[in-house]
């Protein structure tokens, strides 16, 4: 038995913005149809570490089923270094016989497929004459973000917030974006916000926002950490990929929960339902929409379907006996 091993190099080469945007929108209108199998990832965070290993698996049934396992090591110091902070691999395997297909390198999918999932979020949810793009952060995701929103939005305005200045500046050269002295500039009259950061308080404020904006809620996806406030989730209209997800890890909802400011029934759908025609999405013009974006696993296994089939019919990646 041989194994395709793709590197970083290749992802990127094979997966491309625009292609799995489509890819994310059909994966996760099958998830809300019940096509696909997903349990909770399973987290191990070692006393004193500072870091964490995730495990993610997911299952797609039909002519060719299959089984994806996401493994990431998340080091929020690894920027420091030149790293990503999610460190691993994404495992495709066969979901007949069971065997391994391929391995492919984490950081690539997990950086294309979150943005292009804000991206079908925008597209389902935001306003329609969306125009002007605040990203939060200056990070792998924010650079995604750009890209996935400029495939999804005419031309559109991008405004970048960092804490560190320096960073936001070198990002904001290199896709030719504006740099925004602090949140509350960079969300003034903005349709669309993208917050990419490792925030555990609160960064942004509902009072911030412009009326009608749409919000996807990216970076903070532990039940301790959030980076909306209490009030733009209480008055807003909530999605999310996954309802399960969403209960157990997302401390934008959990802690807002707590303060018992919302209750279960806020999740106005999964995004995977608004694209099945189960939900509406957004009702009115003047709406604040949140996307609640916990990255799940069978994005990362439709990015890694996509990604293998590529690779086999152009001849990238390393084939390896196992």
């Amino acid at each position: 038995m041989s194994v395709l091993v793709l590197s970083e190099h290749d992802v990127r080469r094979l997966l491309d913005m625009e292609s799995c945007i489509e890819a994310m929108a059909e994966v996760l209108t099958s998830l809300a149809r019940g096509d696909l199998y997903q349990p909770l990832r399973s987290i191990a965070r070692p006393p004193n570490a500072g870091t964490l290993l995730g495990l993610m698996p997911g299952y797609r049934d039909g002519a060719t089923p299959a089984y994806g396992l996401k493994e990431i090591v998340v080091v929020p110091t690894n920027p420091a270094r030149g790293l990503d902070t999610h460190m691993g691999s994404v495992l495709l395997h066969d979901g007949e016989t069971g065997e391994l297909i391929a391995i492919l390198n984490a950081s690539p999918v997990t950086e294309i497929r979150t943005a292009a999932v804000s991206a079908v979020a925008t597209r389902a949810l935001a306003r329609p004459d969306a125009q002007r793009v605040a990203i939060l952060g200056a990070g792998a995701q924010a650079r995604g973000h750009v890209h996935a929103l400029r495939a999804v939005l005419d031309d559109p305005e991008v405004r970048i917030w960092s804490r560190s200045l320096d960073a936001a500046e070198r990002l904001a050269g290199e896709v030719g974006a504006t740099v925004s002295p602090s949140v509350d500039a960079a969300l003034f009259g903005a349709e669309v916000v993208c917050t990419t950061t490792a925030a555990v308080e609160p960064i942004v404020e509902k009072r911030w926002l412009a009326r009608g904006a749409h919000v996807n809620a990216v970076g903070s996806c532990f039940p301790t950490a959030r980076e909306l406030d209490t009030e733009t989730v209480a008055h807003s209209s909530f999605f999310t990929d996954r309802r399960e997800s969403c209960l157990n890890e997302a401390g934008d909802y959990v802690l807002a929960a707590a303060e018992g400011a919302i209750d279960p029934d806020h999740i106005k759908a999964e995004l995977g339902e608004v694209l099945a025609g189960m939900h509406p999405g957004r009702a009115h013009e003047d709406e604040l929409t949140v996307f609640e974006s916990l990255g799940i696993a069978v994005e990362d296994l439709a990015s890694a379907e996509l990604v293998v089939r590529r690779a086999r019919e152009q001849g990238v990646g390393s084939e390896v006996d196992f």
